[in-house]
């Protein structure tokens, strides 16, 4: 990745311009309205790399860095804080397919995802199987509760991809952890489902609709189960009828969206003798009280108004849900509601 590329996020809507680098993980990247957002570079992806002329341009006569350039300081590495869950000490991981483009499913890219839904890092490798043998598609580490891009490939690239098996270990990193079974699990890609819209279904994982396949899950490998038809004719002739006839309907309650109003005329009733770093920092710590407040409601929906403005509120709220709260899935609230002034974050 280098300054000019085009990008597109990976957790959220969204991308923009590389402008420059913090550290070695950190990408500021410009969205459509000029704000330089800072983003880790594993949550991100080059979807049109600078053109030669494009890095001309930005070179100066003299050969001297650009002012817009110059201005990005080189800053020490952010240290990221595992946040684990006492649900990941079991291992659960997945493999997610997504369309690029859902409008134009006959013919458009899929994405695919190694989601690791546990406390481990996972050491691990994704191969396909041809005629030949086993090939190595992508070979890497996941780190603890997320969800990592692992290759685009072309509607004709299908056919390779009817077996693929996915082997990895699971260890924790300056303390100590369960030792883990090592894993290596084959799955039979059903590929009719790529054409098939109703296949792509909505999910823990991501935003948009996919197919998701458990490779293991609570410690327990997915096993393939192959039956003939002999041991199914025999299966239905021996069923029994154990469930009552009539059964009332349950519906499971959903929590109702949280709404926290962060303009700070709202939060204080004084803002005398207030600078506007104090008043950032009152309002980022609001939104940080009520993300650690509602941590444990999985599905908790949670509206945070912070108005369009110049948008460093909202800038600075995105830079917590990257960095601080990783597994919360986030997006524009309804326009029809509050414009283009809240984010809608959903605990997961």
């Amino acid at each position: 990745m280098k300054i000019g590329d085009k990008v597109r996020f990976l957790n959220t809507t969204g991308g923009g311009i590389v402008r420059g680098f913090q550290g070695k993980d950190i990408v500021l990247v410009e969205d459509e309205e000029g704000f330089d957002i800072p983003v880790l570079i594993r949550e991100t992806v080059v979807i049109e790399p600078a053109k030669d002329i494009q890095v001309r341009q930005t070179t100066n006569p003299g050969n001297t860095i650009p002012e817009r350039v110059a201005r990005v300081e080189e800053k020490p590495d952010e240290e990221y804080k595992i946040e684990e869950t006492k649900e990941g000490e079991a291992l659960s991981v997945y493999l997610a397919y997504l369309p690029v483009d859902l409008k134009s499913l006959s013919t458009t890219a899929i994405e695919c995802y190694l989601v690791n839904d546990s406390n481990y890092f996972l050491s691990y490798n994704y191969m396909s199987r041809s005629e030949e043998g086993w090939a190595s598609r992508n070979i890497g580490v996941i780190e603890p509760n997320t969800k990592l891009f692992i290759e685009e490939f072309e509607k004709t690239d299908l056919n390779d991809l009817e077996r693929v098996c996915l082997q990895f270990f699971a260890y924790k990193k300056g303390k100590a952890f369960s030792i883990k079974n090592t894993y290596s699990v084959e799955v039979r890609i059903d590929i009719v489902k790529f054409y098939k819209l109703h296949s792509f279904k909505e999910n823990d994982f991501f935003e948009d609709e996919a197919i998701v396949y458990p490779i293991v899950r609570k410690d327990v490998a997915e096993k393939e189960l192959f039956v003939s038809g002999e041991e199914i004719e025999q299966a239905m002739q021996q069923k029994e009828n154990k469930r009552p006839r009539i059964q009332p309907i349950q519906k499971k309650e959903k929590p109702s969206v949280l709404e926290i109003d962060l303009h700070i005329d709202e939060l204080l009733d004084n803002t005398n003798g207030l600078s506007a770093a104090d008043i950032l920092e009152y309002q980022i710590r609001k939104f940080k009280d009520t993300m650690d407040e509602n941590r444990q409601k999985k599905g908790q929906k949670i509206v945070f108004i912070h108005g369009k403005g110049d948008g460093v509120l909202k800038n600075a709220i995105l830079k917590e849900l990257k960095i601080t709260y990783k597994s919360a899935y986030y997006q524009d609230a309804s326009f029809r509601e509050y414009g283009y002034g809240a984010t809608m974050v959903t605990i997961k």
